[in-house]
């Protein structure tokens, strides 16, 4: 069992919820008992991941059309933003009208609305220029303006964000990995996307994370019975990263 977190009373938009890393934040909602909005572009996609059960809670529409945009986060307390470009698919849109256009896009109508709380699914590496990813359309540069404005637009006010980086996503089960939680894009490493996505919804929760940006990674196989002790870690400013402790997370 999952340890539950005190209930989440608002409802939380996700942004690219038919996506790989998107599927498992809607499922770690649902298994907190939070109410969701699903912003898709495809309701059909919506509905064979999900179910009939979630057709309420589906809305459709582009992040490139700020009238959809507005009507998906009408009502709206929190935005989880899972978008990201495909750079190895040379019809789909370029990154910079993904993961930099289209995510300012989102932040900015989210910010002239009643969200209080931003958090964004963005990548390990984005202060590197050099890195490989960058020959896909200088993918990390626009990630990390994207970055920019999501912390620009929710750091005032009664606004937070949370930036969660993840090293290279994997499709394994959550909570099978002790985590390695990192400050300074100093890391380089792999991680669940299931476990991206439960600190994305824990997010919501921890004080540690509010206007955080963080690296995220898995380290050596072992069950974890809560993900929440993770963010302790976000306390020590001084140290560039450190594993989870023995005493941070119960086995199963």
């Amino acid at each position: 069992m999952t340890e539950q977190p005190e209930q989440y009373a608002g409802t939380v938009l996700v942004a690219g919820a038919t996506g790989r890393t998107g599927q498992w934040i809607v499922k770690s909602l649902l298994q907190h008992g939070i109410a969701c909005r699903l912003f898709v572009r495809s309701r059909q996609k919506a509905v064979e991941l999900f179910g009939a059960s979630a057709e309420p809670a589906i809305v459709t529409g582009s992040a490139d059309n700020p009238d959809e945009i507005r009507r998906a986060l009408e009502g709206i307390s929190a935005v989880i933003c899972a978008i990201g470009s495909a750079v190895t698919d040379p019809e789909s849109p370029p990154p910079s009208a993904i993961d930099r256009d289209a995510v300012l896009r989102l932040a900015a109508l989210a910010s002239e609305s009643d969200v209080s709380r931003f958090i964004l699914v963005s990548s390990l590496g984005v202060t590197r220029p050099e890195h490989p990813l960058n020959r896909y359309g200088r993918v990390l540069d626009m990630k990390l303006e994207g970055e920019a404005g999501v912390r620009r637009l929710f750091s005032t006010g009664n606004r937070t964000f949370t930036i969660i980086r993840p090293g290279g996503l994997l499709d394994g089960p959550p909570r099978q990995h002790r985590l390695v939680i990192s400050t300074g894009d100093h890391i380089s490493g792999s991680i669940d996307r299931s476990d991206v996505a439960e600190i994305a919804v824990l997010s919501l929760y921890a004080p540690e994370a509010a206007n955080r940006t963080f690296e995220l990674i898995r380290n050596e196989e072992e069950p974890q019975k809560s993900l929440q002790p993770v963010f302790r870690m976000l306390c020590d400013r001084s140290a560039p990263h450190r594993k989870s402790e023995p005493g941070a997370s119960e086995n199963d």
